[in-house]
């Protein structure tokens, strides 16, 4: 899972990572809203954690643009402004949640974990593409009758791309979605593991769903 925080106090900033990180989250940090915008709109992240009081952009209309963008996207005010009325005003610019600082780091955690599995519950556990189908919660992959036994990586990257199917992926997007690098055009992680993949999706059907846009990425889908 995927974490953006931002946040301007250093120290703050340096507390959550630590203790996300310890807990398994992966942690990406803005330290004002501008560019706080810019990484949630162009990167994807289960939940972002927001303050209300950045430099630059205050976090309302952070949480306006990103609801303009991204409407599905969980996003959880992180906040020393404890008014009623700015609760209010959080909740309904469309935070999912609201939590005023100081705060404990356990009920944070807490909170997170809710949001995560409220948004896990709401989104179906099975994507279907074609004859192709994944069943997230078991773990099972098949196409038409065919079992298709993957890895832990080989599955993440199927459904990323089944989940954003007929959206063309970057590599750049790919590489910091499953394996939490920074892309290097020297690196072909990336187009190995897409190449083992289609071996296993594709190979054996005439109809192919893992498809190549050059000088772009990849997509899923029925042609």
């Amino acid at each position: 899972m995927r974490i953006l925080i931002v946040e301007d106090e250093v120290k703050t900033a340096a507390y959550l990572r630590k203790g996300l990180t310890e807990n398994g989250f992966i942690v990406d940090h803005a330290e004002n809203g501008e560019d706080g915008i810019y990484l949630a709109t162009q990167h994807y992240y289960d939940l972002i954690i927001l303050d209300v009081m950045l430099p630059k952009i205050s976090g309302w209309t952070v949480l306006t643009e990103i609801r303009r963008t991204h409407p599905d996207r969980r996003v959880l005010f992180l906040t020393a402004r404890d008014d009623l009325e700015d609760r209010v005003k959080g909740l309904e610019l469309g935070a999912d949640d609201y939590l005023v600082k100081p705060f404990a780091f356990s009920e944070l955690l807490a909170r997170i974990r809710t949001l995560l599995r409220r948004g896990a519950a709401a989104a179906s556990s099975v994507i279907s593409v074609a004859d192709l189908s994944i069943d997230i919660a078991k773990h099972k992959v098949t196409r038409g009758s065919k079992r298709i036994s993957l890895t832990p990586k080989e599955l993440a990257l199927l459904v990323m791309l089944a989940q954003r199917s007929g959206e063309v992926l970057s590599r750049t997007l790919i590489a910091e979605h499953v394996w939490d690098i920074n892309f290097d055009s020297d690196t072909n992680v990336v187009d190995v593991a897409v190449r083992r993949l289609r071996q296993k999706i594709d190979d054996d059907f005439e109809d192919k769903l893992i498809h190549t846009v050059r000088g772009m990425g990849y997509v899923l889908e029925k042609r």
